[in-house]
């Protein structure tokens, strides 16, 4: 093509130097053969695919758009991550294009792939682990200070990811943050209390939060350094599985006075407001918060408890529990409770359902002198949502306190309601040693994270109420 362009030109040129009508009437006529050439030859625009904004915390929503393609056009629009272990996760979409060749995942639906309908966040929310990988996993983030790098590419027709090797049209990549930039993340280890403190950017004071989570163990930061980025001190406290506590990693080695240390740790930092800290459990650490809340001495702003329980069967004394390993090999204590699906997965709703619990070990609810959110994911099959969040409302109406308890329920949710958009588990793997063991935690993809949107939301604004206000 560029020789055909060269030629002519020079014959153009030739053309215009030679006398007489008739140079005049050639130079017209290969005039209107260029215009041909020029026409035949143009080259449509690439298709191109942008997200904005490229840089972005994990709660917050990116637009995605693909432009310049055909109009109605199959397309297939694909996100592929590593997690911090290394792992692969991926989800795919398949859309058509409008009559101007563009699609918007704002106000598109997807008419196949991981989600259907319009789901603008679906591309994070819906991601699985690839095909091929490890069994039974579940995606946390290990290293809030780096951010998910989320490569998102587009792909002609309705295909899946997986189908080979295929041409991309366009691609983007973009961050996914837990930490805001100024966020600082603290190492405590005083009084006996292992955690990580997060302080927002500025000289404070900053009203703040005790992080619990569940029997997992460890020490996930990702929900408190999202709630300093949200403007609140956050503190997350290991308490069972970490390498810093005393006794077997695999046994709850401390009690009451532990938690009580880490509460009063976070009152106490010059830069938080003593008379201004609240408490968040899910799961096992629903039942710690519940705890911890109604013992002398502690006096929480304000409670939100996630799909957890009102009582354990599992301690011994003190809030101190028999080594998990034991409970495993033995077939002791609440296993009479576990259930199990077809493919062997077992489920532990039934051991938290308050009517199988001994009265003694429930809290004393009545106690409580604070506002409680419980938020209950309907289809929980890890611990009984539900049944727990009746008693409570049951209690505290007896006891004069209705105006402290409220419920967010959410149909379709499972167990680990967490920070919105972030991919959710129905089930992963809970123990390899002395056996191996995947458990149930509900949830079907759509609605759990409808409701871990929406819970979200409602949780920044119950904290805005009881620790702003």
């Amino acid at each position: 093509m560029f020789r055909v362009r060269v030629t002519t030109i020079w014959q153009l040129i030739e053309i215009k130097n030679a006398p007489g009508p008739s140079g005049y009437r050639k130079l017209a006529s290969l005039q209107r053969i260029v215009g041909t050439v020029r026409s035949k030859s143009s080259i449509r625009q690439a298709p191109l695919l942008t997200a904005a904004p490229i840089r972005a915390l994990i709660d917050e929503k990116i637009s995605i758009e693909a432009r310049f393609l055909p109009p109605h056009f199959p397309v297939t629009v694909c996100a592929r991550m590593h997690c911090d272990d290394g792992d692969l996760w991926e989800s795919f979409a398949h859309y058509n294009t409008n009559a101007s060749g563009t699609v918007t995942l704002t106000k598109d639906p997807s008419v196949g792939g991981s989600y259907l309908g319009c789901e603008p966040m679906g591309l994070f929310w819906g991601m699985q682990s690839a095909p091929g990988g490890r069994e039974g996993l579940r995606l946390r983030k290990k290293n809030v200070e780096t951010p998910y790098m989320v490569n998102i590419s587009l792909l002609e027709g309705h295909v899946s990811p997986n189908d080979g090797q295929i041409p991309e049209l366009a691609a983007v990549t973009t961050e996914r943050w837990y930490m805001a930039p100024g966020v600082r993340r603290i190492e405590i280890r005083q009084n006996g209390v292992v955690g990580i403190l997060f302080l927002p950017p500025g000289p404070g004071p900053f009203p703040a939060m005790l992080d619990l989570w569940g029997m997992g163990g460890g020490l996930p930061e990702y929900r408190s350094s999202l709630f300093a980025s949200r403007g609140y001190a956050s503190l997350v406290i290991a308490y069972i599985g970490h390498k810093d506590l005393p006794g077997p990693p695999n046994r709850l080695n401390v009690g009451d006075s532990y938690f009580k240390a880490a509460f009063h740790l976070l009152q106490d930092h010059c830069q938080v407001v003593a008379d201004r800290v609240g408490i968040i459990g899910l799961s096992y650490g629903c039942y710690l918060a519940l705890r911890i809340a109604t013992q002398t001495g502690v006096k929480p702003s304000c409670l939100i408890c996630i799909n957890g329980p009102v009582g354990s069967k599992i301690e011994n004394g003190n809030g101190r529990t028999e080594e998990f390993d034991k409970l495993l090999a033995d077939g002791i204590s609440d296993q009479k409770y576990w259930t199990y699906d077809d493919q062997g997965y077992v489920i532990f709703k039934e051991t938290s359902l308050p009517a199988n619990l001994d009265p003694e070990n429930i809290v004393k609810l009545e106690k409580l002198t604070c506002p409680l959110m419980y938020i209950v994911g309907e289809d929980d099959l890890s611990a009984a949502s539900i049944e727990t969040a009746d008693l409570i409302e049951e209690t505290l109406r007896a006891a004069g306190k209705s105006q402290l308890f409220s419920r967010l329920s959410y149909p379709g949710a499972g167990h680990l309601i967490e920070p919105p958009y972030s991919p959710s588990s129905r089930s992963s793997m809970w123990a390899i040693k002395p056996k191996k063991l995947i458990t149930l935690w509900g949830g079907y993809p759509a609605a759990h994270a409808a409701a871990q949107e929406d819970a979200w939301k409602k949780i920044l604004d119950f904290l805005e109420n009881n620790l702003r206000c």
